[in-house]
């Protein structure tokens, strides 16, 4: 294995590559064609309150994506939903499910860099998760270090054997990597803390004048000049900033202003930042990802799930190597489940934090989402396409629900995570 030596990755956790080689560098996205997203979806239907779409979007974020279409269909975002967040700077395509919507409604929808194309019907809203997988067709360009061709083959064979199973930055934020911290804050109940890091906490890479007016608001609390001075494309900080106008330190208020799914996300962003931390965690103590360990809890091919014994610890090293099973991590939320060695780096983390499962009960009540916690195989095992084509490389792959495309370039890459954005 091979450390991460950039900030940002060791931040959220993503602290090892599983491939020894220096990396071939490059960047990913230099055009939206370069990173080619295509949902794996469900079964679809032909009755029932839902219309089923494909939506297909080129640089847009999709949480806003449905806000706008929201707005031009004239019905709340909440009866719109989705089975995955896809990447904003990418050519996209998932499926979602809108309430009571007809087909004439949406062909009357014309949005730039937005397609709707009607497939069908169903009794059941699309959720998180609600899709097989996705596609990816990536392209990395500028290049950089030598024998790339080799590079490129060793990192292939590494992916065949797996890949630690990181969430990938984009879960976090690359620019403002704060959703988990602001996950934390919704835990602890420490709404104020969440809406004044949220809009004020600036990072380096943001623009000059989005830095400044972050940091005044930060210091100075001053939210009508905050608002006159944040661009419109910042709307969740400008509804905030609204809410608290209107209703002076209801911090609590202003967060709920936010899209139910996006508060969701920031919790489940908090359990990611676990996993991820647990993950490297084990690595540090030279732990491999297929060496089953005391307590370890596996996942089988058939969904069933175990735990690594004295006894069956051998067995369960056998299973490992032929495929049969994965060592998994479970991810903490209003469920206790005793783990091994993983669950005592969770255990560790969660005590640092001061945070257990009354926690997140309680952010279930305020968020409307359950966080029970969930298992999470801690290896990723994919066949990769991977062509040196000239001045570029291009990889071609699919992944489950929740496995991130980004976790499989860095191991081609080992760059900058700026450089993946």
């Amino acid at each position: 294995m091979r450390q991460s030596p950039f900030p940002l990755e060791q931040e959220l956790g993503m602290r090892y590559y599983a491939s020894d080689s220096p990396g071939i560098g490059g960047k990913l996205r230099s055009t939206a064609d370069d990173f080619l997203v295509e949902e794996i979806p469900v079964a679809i239907g032909d009755s029932g309150p839902y219309l089923i779409c494909k939506l297909t979007k080129k640089d847009w974020e999709l949480q806003h994506a449905v806000k706008e279409l929201a707005k031009r269909l004239g019905i709340s975002h909440r009866r719109i939903g989705w089975g995955g967040t896809k990447d904003r700077h990418a050519i996209t395509s998932q499926l979602i499910s809108l309430y009571e919507i007809t087909p004439a409604q949406i062909a009357d929808v014309h949005m730039k860099d937005i397609t709707l194309e009607v497939l069908g019907r169903s009794q059941f809203p699309l959720s998180l998760g609600s899709l097989k997988g996705n596609r990816f067709d990536i392209t990395i360009r500028e290049l950089s270090g030598d024998d790339i061709g080799e590079q490129v083959q060793s990192v292939t064979r590494t992916a065949s054997a797996g890949l630690p199973n990181y969430y990938g930055v984009q879960r976090f934020g690359v620019i403002r990597p704060l959703t988990h911290r602001i996950g934390e804050m919704i835990l602890k109940a420490d709404y104020e803390r969440a809406v004044m890091t949220y809009i004020g906490q600036s990072f380096p890479d943001e623009p000059q004048e989005n830095r400044e007016t972050r940091t005044n608001f930060y210091e100075n609390r001053d939210t009508r000049e905050a608002l006159h001075r944040l661009p419109v494309s910042m709307s969740y900080e400008r509804s905030m900033l609204h809410h608290l106008i209107s209703h002076p330190d209801d911090y609590k208020g202003a967060l709920k202003v936010l899209p139910p799914k996006l508060l969701s996300m920031f919790v489940s962003a908090f359990q990611s930042w676990l996993f991820n931390s647990a993950l490297s965690m084990r690595f540090d103590h030279g732990t491999a990802m297929d060496e089953p360990v005391l307590g370890d809890l596996l996942i089988f091919e058939n969904g069933r799930e175990d735990r690594v014994t004295a006894q069956n610890q051998g067995i369960a090293a056998q299973h490992i190597k032929r495929g049969r099973c994965i060592v998994a991590i479970f991810m903490p939320g209003s469920i206790t489940v005793t783990q091994g060695h993983s669950g005592s780096a969770i255990e560790y983390l969660l005590d640092e934090q001061g945070i257990g499962p009354e926690h997140f009960a309680k952010a279930q009540e305020f968020v409307h989402s359950r966080f029970n916690g969930a298992l999470r195989p801690i290896c990723l095992m994919t066949p990769v396409e991977a062509r040196l084509e000239g001045e570029y490389v291009r990889l071609q792959f699919t992944l489950p629900p929740g496995h991130y495309a980004t976790t499989v370039c860095r191991e081609y890459m080992k760059t900058d995570p700026l450089r993946m954005i």
